[in-house]
């Protein structure tokens, strides 16, 4: 049988082994977590294990607390009372600045490392849910397009959700990314933060801090927040902020989602980026023509070869990226081409910008940036360069900055809905348009059944996952402002050509 004192004994363990207390701090987390818990008394205990996360532990402590009537046993209930236990054993704030002061001083690399690893322990980065997500990786002329079906989020409780609606409305945080999260326990309408941990930065001069995901789609994935609570807005002072950061930390990338609704990300009201240390398929893809920029000397740039349109800049000198970056930029937004399909501005609405990222090469600097448009219109009410309906049986969210790198987020519906595609297509089905649960994928399924006559159970995993890569492909491209074909890429280069001079 459980015991209560023997969870106590192993979270101190835990938090000890991976440094978020020391020998000093533990009768003091030992006794918050009886406040927490509502044990009576404690006893040391000697324990011998070593655990990556604090996932079974809490689990054992989560099932205890809705045995005792505690809490409910909802994944609302369980994620805001294990929050508040892991509090019990967190470093303050200030501790974790000071440690990461301490690490950077010896490299930027360490000091990541260190704040991951905490991250990681803390158990603000859920890693047991996200290793439950399905990845892998697709080989397309474009290079490997990474594909993740996202597990890691799991389905609100309808408890839950009546639960929400009764939570309060005001306006403090004011959003998921505000500063004023540290530490915030959160409701039945907003995630516990207790162990949300930031690192102060200065860019350009003004203060913003960097915090890791929650939910990582890839490796270190990190997020910069502007202090204050403003909107996205890319300009040239995004340029500065991404080339100031990647100074500061040149093994990791940082890129902005366009600030534009259907182009950019899901947050708009909050600036912030988005950055890790991670190499995209884009960062891999080759220049395949280059511009000349006879302004700017020291700057070499391109048309990157990818099936969004994008511009790379490359160079040692930040002020002549940053200028031409910003020039870009300002040539893009009032941009117009009717031929192939771009209008600046209709209605009395702006449609182009950028989604930009930045990196080093060894010396050098690197900026990407990829051209966008958020115009609808009948034919594409969602987006004219958005993913169109014959692909939003796979993909039909907004195209930001993690999947204009070539990673596709893709909904969790995916992993049942693709089992049961696979077993149709085993049996040879001609059609499934009369299935309820996978009649959205029955055009989609009509060519599978034409491309693969006979299907092996032993191969349809595989060529259901290479087939959904090349879905993402052709998101991609339906992104892409310029097309690549022969009248797009002249397009292409009458833009470059303008925006270069």
């Amino acid at each position: 049988m459980m015991s209560i004192q023997t969870e106590i004994n192993r979270l101190l363990h835990f938090a000890k082994q991976h440094g978020l207390i020391n020998e000093d701090d533990f009768y003091y987390a030992a006794n918050l977590l009886l406040d927490v818990l509502q044990a009576d008394s404690f006893e040391p205990e000697p324990v011998q294990e070593e655990l990556d996360t604090a996932a079974p532990i809490l689990q054992a402590m989560l099932d205890d607390a809705v045995k005792r009537g505690l809490i409910e046993d909802t994944v609302s209930e369980r994620d805001l009372f294990d929050t508040r236990i892991m509090n019990c054993v967190m470093p303050r704030p200030s501790e974790v600045v000071r440690r990461f002061q301490n690490d950077y001083a010896r490299s930027p690399k360490a000091a990541t490392d260190e704040f991951y690893k905490l991250s990681i322990a803390s158990n603000y980065i859920r890693k047991d849910r996200i290793d439950r997500n399905i990845v892998w990786k697709t080989a397309t002329e474009y290079g490997d397009l990474d594909i993740t079906i996202n597990l890691s989020k799991p389905e609100k409780d309808p408890r839950d959700i009546a639960r929400a609606k009764l939570a309060p409305s005001g306006s403090y945080p004011k959003c998921l990314l505000c500063r004023e999260n540290e530490g915030y326990a959160g409701h039945a309408g907003h995630p516990a933060r207790q162990t949300h941990r930031l690192i102060p930065l200065r860019l350009s001069g003004h203060r913003w801090f960097m915090q890791y995901s929650p939910y990582t789609y890839y490796n270190e994935h990190c997020i910069v927040l502007n202090r204050r609570h403003v909107p996205m807005k890319v300009s040239r002072r995004t340029f500065e902020n991404l080339l100031d950061f990647v100074t500061m930390f040149p093994h990791y990338f940082l890129g902005s989602n366009a600030d534009l609704p259907i182009v950019g990300g899901s947050i708009l009201s909050h600036d912030h980026y988005q950055g890790g240390r991670y190499t995209f398929a884009m960062a891999k893809a080759p220049v395949e023509k280059v511009y000349p920029c006879p302004a700017y000397p020291g700057v070499r740039a391109g048309r990157v070869k990818w099936p969004m349109s994008a511009l790379r800049l490359r160079g040692r000198d930040r002020e002549a990226l940053t200028e031409l970056a910003a020039k870009v930029l300002e040539e893009w937004r009032a941009y117009s081409d009717e031929s192939v399909g771009i209008l600046a501005e209709s209605g009395g609405q702006m449609h182009n910008t950028i989604t930009p990222i930045a990196r080093r090469r060894g010396e050098e600097y690197e900026l990407d940036l990829v051209l966008r448009n958020n115009r609808t219109s009948p034919e594409h009410p969602l987006g004219i360069f958005h993913p169109h309906a014959e692909v939003h049986h796979i993909k039909k969210e907004n195209i930001g900055l993690i999947e204009v790198m070539g990673l596709a987020v893709l909904p969790a519906r995916l992993k049942t809905e693709m089992y049961r595609v696979g077993e149709e297509l085993v049996r040879g089905t001609e059609d499934i348009s009369g299935m309820e649960d996978i009649a959205v994928h029955a055009e989609w399924y009509r060519m599978l059944r034409e491309k693969y006559p006979s299907v092996l159970e032993e191969d349809v995993h595989a060529i259901l996952r290479s087939e959904i890569g090349q879905v993402f492909r052709t998101v991609l491209t339906h992104a892409g402002v310029f097309k690549r074909d022969e009248q797009g890429m002249a397009a292409f280069d009458r833009f470059a050509a303008k925006a270069m001079q």
